[in-house]
């Protein structure tokens, strides 16, 4: 009966686990101890970086060590890129807008460029020839350049014949060279002066070309051709005029336009 009664003692014991027997307070201090112990290692442990220098966070790296931007490299740079240049003017291309004007100034409708302030060349007086004739000049290039200017510009051309030892062609430049009457010519005419005083006879044949009626030539002929080259008058047909000042601007006024 007493060997029966041992066996579930027996029994019993396997199935307690090891230290099961063991009061709950010694237990928990060592749980404790050691949690605590594993806490310390990890805060202590041995660390890769020098004493004092922590890793800098997100935002102190930013700002520590920032990435050029666009609109920085463009200011740094002392010149323009031609890639820079080519769209500024492109952009600059799609508003009209005078140059010399600031923007808004004057500008007409959205996309009609402002009107220039600039006046005409025709409102620049025309360069006068001084007294005498040049022998040695190409008359034929003299007229046609005169032509020329004289229709981009709204002017007539005054062609006048002579020679170096005429007295009358002497009068008439003395009148040229006072000033009304050089504003009158500068305003109104492209002025030609043309030797026929000489032996040349490409100014002869100028002569005979706006003046055909031949004949014995009275010096100075003057002969007003419009731009295009048709004669309006030619004082060998017609006359000179008094070769005064008074005589010569009532001339260059009546055949101006």
């Amino acid at each position: 009966m007493s060997s029966r009664m041992l066996r579930p003692v027996r029994a019993d014991r396997r199935t307690q686990p090891p230290g099961a027997g063991a009061p709950r307070g010694i237990r928990l201090p060592l749980v404790a101890a050691a949690v605590v112990a594993a806490g310390l290692t990890a805060a202590c442990g041995p660390s890769t970086e020098p004493v004092g220098s922590a890793a800098p966070s997100s935002a102190s790296a930013a700002s520590a060590s920032p990435e050029p931007s666009a609109t920085g490299s463009a200011t740094a740079s002392p010149e323009a890129s031609p890639t820079v240049t080519a769209s500024a003017s492109a952009s600059a291309s799609t508003t009209p807008r005078s140059a010399s004007s600031p923007a808004g100034a004057g500008s007409g409708a959205a996309g009609t460029p402002a009107k220039s302030s600039r006046t005409p060349a025709a409102a620049q007086p025309a360069a006068v020839p001084g007294p005498g004739y040049d022998s040695s000049a190409d008359a034929q290039k003299l007229v046609d350049a005169a032509l020329r200017t004289a229709k981009s510009e709204g002017r007539m051309v005054l062609l006048d014949f002579g020679a170096n030892w005429c007295g009358n062609c002497k009068a008439a430049d003395k009148v040229f060279g006072q000033p009304q009457t050089a504003a009158l010519l500068g305003k109104s005419y492209q002025l030609v002066k043309i030797d026929i005083g000489g032996n040349s006879s490409a100014n002869s044949a100028l002569l005979r070309k706006y003046s055909p009626s031949g004949g014995t030539y009275t010096m100075p002929v003057l002969v007003v051709v419009t731009p295009s080259g048709t004669v309006r008058t030619d004082t060998h047909v017609t006359g000179n005029p008094s070769l005064t000042a008074e005589g010569i601007n009532s001339f260059l006024r009546q055949w101006a336009s």
